[in-house]
């Protein structure tokens, strides 16, 4: 794969008038284009204007702006500019993302096309990562992307921090943890992260992971877990724990980012919306999990059941960050923005995953899910019911350990759920009651939802593997609960 240096050559030596940089450090950028390319090179934006970023370009920018920069800080005082650009140079317009959206600007910059292309000069707009053009500049830009930066890159940015800084160079070991922490951040993002880390005694490993999480979180729709419960701490679920403790120690493939999504099917309803937005996040989500061979695992079940808490820790588990990925918290009221934030997100996710990516989402309903998704989730489809006795008795183990309440007398807990044998625990805790007293607040799903679990067995048997034992989820028709009528004849 070509570097963004080599694509920039070789748009010059193409005659490319119009270049559109999607990226997140254009400063970055900026030196890229300045190390590869020998003509003048100026740059814009709408403070300061035009000035010169080389000495080429030095009287340049003097005949475009009259001696005054700020002249040229409107985008129509710019576009009345470029007249008097030199052939072969270059102008970096910054922040033009906010200016696409006038018609008169992308007109003007249509304008430039042709008379560009015959002189050799090159303008490139550049973007934040995920940015598109509209349909009448489409086919007018070359669009090149500056990914965030690789392992290699962090290190070598980290190895130089640490020179400048006058400390003992890193142990290979806190080298790699630091390069861990910074993956999926900015040049600039990571570098400052890094800066204000470091210390005579190294690098503060927490605060770099605290001011990753808070700089991955800038991104719409994206919140890194911060639990640290792993699958000890949950009871039950015995053959999903064997399979994700499986994906998450394996050498060759285990992930470095899991995404975690919550009831996916809530977040993709409505595919024929009248703004075409959810259609267009998923067909942006499909292509990238099928061109990057992203790893996905379903999760469907009763309310409760612990299909979250597996999701949420397998993290945990293979020692990397769990990012909570928010499709509704993406969307914006065009179809453009809301693909733009989406784009955004799987590009952060993809320079912290570097290729091994674990996709994990909850569902409560399969039915929701269209066909092209559910293939996407390849790794398995996993039903979660309601615990067994003897998985229940594990859990309240695990929950009369954490809030002091070992030998407690407990409650009828027929066709209880995890979630509310803890939601019992808790509330006996907090209002320093008795667990038989704090049950009576409790209405178990298995009675206010008895409909639609029974649908949801019924679908799942013979289909799906069952997260509670090996092999495939087989309905028992035999449930604790009794759901007939009693006749005496």
């Amino acid at each position: 794969m070509k570097t963004l240096c080599e694509n920039i050559q070789q748009a010059r030596r193409a005659g490319v008038p119009l270049v559109l940089i999607e990226t997140s450090d254009p400063a970055a950028v900026q030196a890229i284009i300045l190390s590869c390319a020998d003509d003048p090179v100026l740059r814009w934006d709408m403070v300061r204007g035009v000035h010169p970023c080389n000495e080429g370009a030095k009287s340049i920018a003097n005949a475009m702006t009259g001696g005054d920069p700020t002249d040229t800080a409107r985008p129509d005082a710019m576009l009345e500019s470029v007249d008097k650009m030199a052939e072969d140079s270059v102008l970096i317009l910054y922040g033009a993302e906010k200016i696409l959206s006038e018609v008169f600007i992308r007109q003007g910059l249509w304008n430039l096309r042709d008379d560009f292309k015959t002189t050799g000069r090159t303008l490139v707009a550049m973007v934040p990562l995920g940015t598109k053009l509209t349909s009448d500049l489409r086919d007018d830009f070359v669009v090149l992307e500056h990914p965030l930066p690789t392992q290699a890159e962090l290190r070598k940015a980290t190895i130089s921090l640490v020179e400048d800084a006058e400390l003992e160079p890193l142990s290979d070991a806190d080298l790699d943890k630091a390069i861990d922490a910074t993956l999926g951040l900015s040049g600039f993002g990571a570098e400052t992260c890094l800066a204000m880390s470091l210390g005579k005694g190294g690098v503060d490993q927490d605060a770099l992971w605290e001011r990753k999480r808070k700089a991955i979180e800038a991104t719409q729709g994206l919140t890194v877990y911060r639990g640290t419960e792993k699958f000890d701490d949950l009871g039950g679920l015995d053959n999903a724990k064997d399979l994700y403790r499986q994906v998450a120690k394996s050498k060759k493939y285990a992930p470095r980012c899991v995404v975690f999504i919550d009831e996916i099917e809530k977040a993709i309803s409505g595919l024929n919306d009248s703004t075409g937005v959810n259609k267009a996040q998923l067909g942006a989500m499909l292509k990238w999990m099928q061109n990057k061979d992203i790893d996905g695992g379903m999760l469907i079940g009763v309310a409760g059941s612990g299909k979250s808490a597996i999701g949420k820790a397998i993290g945990n588990e293979a020692q990397c960050p769990t990012i909570e990925f928010d499709l509704d918290g993406m969307k914006g009221s065009l179809v453009g923005s809301s693909e733009a934030n989406l784009r955004a997100a799987m590009a952060t996710v993809d320079a912290i995953g570097q290729d091994r990516i674990l996709i994990v989402a909850t569902c409560n309903a399969m039915g929701e899910i269209p066909v092209e998704l559910k293939r996407r989730f390849k790794l398995s489809t996993m039903f979660f019911d309601l615990p067994s006795k003897i998985e229940r008795e594990g859990i309240w183990k695990l929950y009369l350990s954490k809030f002091d309440m070992v030998g407690a007398t407990l409650p009828d807990d027929t066709d209880w759920t995890g979630a509310e044998i803890r939601t019992c625990c808790q509330l006996a805790d907090r209002l320093e009651i008795s667990l038989v007293e704090a049950s009576t607040y409790i209405v178990p799903v298995a009675k206010s939802g008895a409909k639609a679990i029974d649908t949801l067995r019924r679908e799942a048997s013979g289909n799906y593997i069952s997260a509670s034992h090996k092999g495939v989820y087989e309905m028992n028709t035999k449930s604790e609960t009794k759901t007939g009528r009693k006749i005496t004849v």
